[in-house]
């Protein structure tokens, strides 16, 4: 059986968001056939975002309670919501991961 492109994105859209980063680049380094690969080139598109908590939590690679607790907490604001789901926007959570990672170089 051979694959098709809509089954091959299904199983991409099952991937947790780590590994849909890593086939980014690969798919940029061996598909698109030379390794100057930049980050906009291959992640560009997620400028305008918008992140699930679930998701949100991978990104900053902390546990859904942990991230719950920022946005609890006012660290963190929800760009939108639908229903009763918040999004949070890409720049928002890029802003945070480096407030994050400057804390636990001030904290060590």
């Amino acid at each position: 059986m051979s694959q098709t492109a809509e089954t091959v994105f299904r199983s991409f859209a099952l991937l947790a968001p780590k590994e849909r980063a890593r086939f980014y680049c690969l798919l940029a380094e061996k598909g698109v056939g030379h390794e100057n690969v930049s980050y906009e080139d291959v992640f560009g598109h997620l400028a305008d975002a918008d992140f699930t908590s679930k998701d949100a939590a991978e990104y900053l690679d902390v546990s859904p309670a942990t991230f719950q607790r920022y946005v609890k907490a006012g660290r963190i604001q929800p760009r939108s919501a639908i229903g009763k789901s918040n999004l949070f926007s890409a720049s928002e959570l890029k802003s945070f991961k480096r407030s994050l990672k400057g804390g636990e170089k001030h904290a060590a």
